[in-house]
């Protein structure tokens, strides 16, 4: 029997790790995102830190769902070269504010596509928290007291 095939010694012990296949493309495998290109670049990186975000809130995507997730992280590296343009220039032409709306929208159909959420901001002040915890406080105290008194009675 081939070490490949032997069976695990303990069956805790992690599964082995699956060999790529060879008659798959390198971006088919995994073992790229893009080929040909400097993955060194400050692009190719935002892009891969992108990918990554994404996917971690969608952990089990399918096949279909990491194609839309690298669709949009590229419309949000683009969308924040846009950002980072019109900061430099301290305007945003009307052809290039209108191609970044554009996108955007894009972006954000490409998100909801694979479950984009709007969830309801906490807006609990500092002051409310800290409300909260002194009334949690004072019925902790009540509650020894009470349990005090009944010790004391019995």
């Amino acid at each position: 029997m081939s070490m490949e095939n032997a069976p695990t010694s303990h069956p805790g012990s992690p599964a082995p790790a699956k060999r790529k296949d060879p008659l798959k493309s390198r971006v088919g495998n995994g073992s790229a995102l893009l080929t040909n290109i400097d993955h060194r670049s400050a692009w190719y990186r935002r892009f891969r830190d992108v990918i990554g975000d994404y996917s971690s809130d969608y952990p089990n995507a399918s096949a279909a769902e990491r194609s839309i997730i690298r669709r949009a992280a590229t419309l949000e590296v683009e969308l924040e070269r846009f950002e980072t343009k019109f900061a430099n220039a301290g305007e945003a032409s009307d052809r290039d504010l209108d191609l970044y709306a554009r996108t955007a929208s894009n972006h954000r159909r490409l998100l909801e596509s694979v479950g984009l959420e709007r969830r309801a901001r906490d807006v609990t002040t500092l002051g409310q928290l800290i409300r909260a915890d002194q009334e949690a406080e004072k019925a902790r105290l009540a509650l020894e007291r009470e349990n005090t008194i009944e010790a004391a009675a019995s």
